[in-house]
């Protein structure tokens, strides 16, 4: 009998704005010139304050494990980024720090799905949510959504979606793709739901912080019963420090605490000393700098791509992308997107990366680069579509 790796894998698609990323960087290192506008990562390096104080906590000689919940000192800078950002007094021992919000996922996949339970998510939405539930034999239940949803997922839908095997809902909120915010009366109807049915709410808010002119607001004012992922990689702009957070009811934490010593030990010392930056006054001032530069840049794609033939019916509110229909084009979204790398330079991410429902219909635009650059692209469609 030859050998053979775990089923599972057939079922754990790639993660393809990663594949569209390192054919970009592969043509720009052999002299294409190449407008990235793929990946989710802000363009900018992180700030200043945050830098030096990695730097700090090296030369202090801070190089030892930490606690597996993080440090003490971090979790309570996050307690207080709560109470002053959104009036909310979230205890620090409800707060844990992980490797990234891909940590916090794994966690809860772990912490609430027994092999063949399922939880119901968007279609479209982040790929890897379904991913980490087959990692632990369970399965994300796509439901379909719309631009007439704002790509989101509504209470009334879930409902109808629900099955004998749901363990609950996540949602994201700004969402990736389609950086649509819900409402507090929308997350209200949607924890209502997981109390009636004795499910669990799972809200991904990584892109709080990246709102433009309305407000997003957070479960945990609703309810202390749901679990929030959050990361240092959007607003806060660390993404290679690989650092996020999880916050759970009181009840959760012990057993995420115990998921965490065996599966990470503890996360990044430098860069737990380095996020304590991230709230300073200085450094808050540099990322809402940087908020409003992001907004500039969706206000002046969303009517060039509009303009364009690019079916976008909605201005997102947050995150930092634009998903757009392409049927104008006569092209699926792979094919679309690889021809526009290989032959214009424009690096964007297919819909399939999202999903399933109208995936091959759809691509993502990603404001994550300089006005300049998203000019330039603009310029390269014209010349083709324009």
């Amino acid at each position: 009998m030859s050998k053979s790796f775990a089923r599972r894998l057939a079922d754990i698609e790639p993660f393809r704005v990663v594949e569209v990323l390192t054919r970009a960087k592969a043509l720009a290192a052999a002299g294409r010139d190449i407008i990235h506008m793929e990946a989710g990562e802000p363009d900018f390096s992180s700030a200043e304050p945050i830098i030096r104080a990695a730097k700090a906590s090296l030369d202090r000689g801070e190089t030892s494990y930490t606690p597996a919940a993080g440090i003490q000192a971090l979790r309570e800078a996050i307690a207080n980024y709560y109470k002053q950002d959104y009036g909310l007094d979230i205890a620090p021992e409800r707060i844990m720090i992980t490797p990234g919000a891909s940590g916090a996922l794994l966690l809860l996949a772990g912490l609430l799905i027994n092999p063949g339970d399922g939880m119901l998510m968007t279609d479209p939405g982040y790929p890897c949510n379904r991913h980490f539930l087959r990692l632990v034999e369970g399965e994300g239940q796509l439901v379909p959504v719309g631009p007439e949803d704002r790509f989101q997922l509504s209470a009334e839908k879930a409902e109808q979606h629900w099955r004998p095997n749901t363990k609950g809902i996540m949602v994201a909120s700004p969402a990736n793709p389609s950086g649509e915010i819900l409402t507090a009366a929308q997350l209200r109807d949607l924890h209502s739901l997981c109390e009636r049915k004795e499910g669990y709410l799972i809200v991904d808010e990584i892109y709080h912080g990246l709102n433009y002119g309305v407000e997003a607001p957070s479960i945990l004012s609703i309810t202390d019963q749901a679990f929030v992922i959050n990361s240092f990689s959007k607003y806060f702009g660390m993404t290679g420090w690989r650092l996020g957070w999880l916050v759970a009811p009181p009840e959760a934490v012990p057993e995420l605490e115990k998921l965490a010593q065996n599966l990470f030990i503890s996360m990044s010392t430098m860069g737990q000393h380095a996020a304590l930056a991230a709230f300073a006054p200085e450094t808050r001032l540099i990322l809402n700098e940087r908020r409003d530069e992001f907004a500039r840049r969706r206000d002046y794609l969303l009517p060039e791509l509009r303009d364009l033939g690019f079916e976008i019916p909605n201005c997102p509110d947050g995150a930092l992308y634009l998903y757009a229909g392409i049927k104008r084009f006569k092209m699926s979204s792979s094919e679309f997107c690889r021809m526009l790398l290989e032959e214009h330079g424009i690096a964007i991410t297919p819909g399939e990366d999202f999903g399933r429902y109208g995936a091959d219909e759809h691509v993502r635009f990603a404001y994550t680069t300089s006005m300049a650059r998203l000019a330039e692209g603009v310029a390269r469609l014209r010349k083709i579509y324009g």
